[in-house]
């Protein structure tokens, strides 16, 4: 496949969006503006330049954890419709720049299914993005069941991002925890209740992309199967079996050694190249590019994770 860096994990929120999202309620919109993250065109050229610097081709804009997930189904249709129409038009302005995981309007399984087919058939997105949670509903509720089989008839990506809420544990968010904690546990949490459920097995086509190199997952694998007898029987197949149907961005806070772990429990062919911008900035943003480069991992596991893995997940290539 010809080489095309990718970013897979990339915020972008227009002040628009935003400013919907406040009106709607959400009080914390705040600690997404002025950030580097909206669509001014010195925003855009600080990332473009930094894109530049790092030879990535193209990122994938996503709008979680500011997701139109909300209780009122004409809230969050409305709120869908436009995240997903600010992003075609970003990714048609700047088709060289940029693709979009849709947003949804979650809960609701009728309303979602008609956005996704919108998102996919009209705007050309590349898969949809959620929430480890959805207003405190499990992503293995069996209300999102129709959802999953609608992205495993197109073969699509279900991105999977944290919702800020520290898996709902006091004991992380009342001690300045949420983020530097609660975020990988909850990509932890979520992934394994997908598979607990047999989400992944179900669903063979459905491409699910968990963040931050899976949490604690590539720590944990011989622990849970050895778990499973007596605390999960019902699972339909081993942890370790189905974590190898999911794959896993690269956001690590550029720290080798999970990074190593990671292509060791998964394979490395299940590794995309994530930098979590504007979160990681600057020279930040830069070593997440270069700590794969210099991880020590064998130069074509390298390649794959930094420059086809992505392209071969999206259905992308350079033409």
């Amino acid at each position: 496949m010809t080489p095309l860096r990718i970013d897979v994990h990339a915020h972008l929120w227009t002040a628009q969006y935003l400013d919907r999202l406040e009106r709607l309620g959400k009080s914390d919109t705040a600690t997404q503006r002025g950030i580097g993250a909206g669509e001014g065109p010195a925003e855009l050229d600080h990332r473009f330049a930094l894109m530049d610097r790092t030879g990535i081709a193209l990122q994938v804009l996503s709008v979680p954890p500011q997701s139109p997930h909300l209780a009122r189904e004409s809230d969050a249709v409305l709120l869908a419709r436009v995240a997903n129409d600010a992003y075609a038009e970003l990714v048609a302005r700047w088709p060289d720049r940029f693709r979009a995981f849709a947003a949804l309007p979650l809960p609701h399984p009728e309303a979602s299914l008609r956005e996704l087919a919108r998102a996919c058939d009209e705007l050309g997105m590349v898969g949809v993005g959620v929430t480890t949670t959805v207003l405190g509903r499990s992503l293995a509720d069996p209300v999102f069941h129709p959802l999953y089989e609608e992205l495993d008839r197109r073969g699509a990506v279900l991105y999977i991002h944290p919702s800020g809420e520290g898996a709902a544990s006091p004991l992380i968010n009342g001690h300045g925890l949420t983020w530097m904690v609660g975020a990988p546990v909850e990509d932890t949490v979520a992934a394994m209740h997908l598979i607990l459920a047999g989400i992944p097995l179900r669903y063979p086509r459905m491409r699910i992309l968990v963040s931050h190199l899976g949490g604690a997952l590539p720590m944990l694998l011989r622990r849970l199967d050895d778990h499973l007898a007596f605390e999960s029987p019902q699972t339909p197949e081993r942890p370790s079996l189905a974590a190898l149907r999911l794959w896993y961005d690269t956001v690590g806070h550029c720290h080798p050694p999970a990074l190593i772990a990671a292509a060791a429990s998964f394979g490395a062919d299940r590794l995309v190249l994530g930098t979590d911008f504007p979160y990681e900035d600057g020279e930040v943003f830069e070593r997440a590019v270069s700590y794969v480069e210099d991880s020590g991992l064998p130069a074509d596991e390298i390649t794959g994770i930094l420059d086809t893995n992505a392209a071969a997940l999206l259905g992308l290539s350079e033409s």
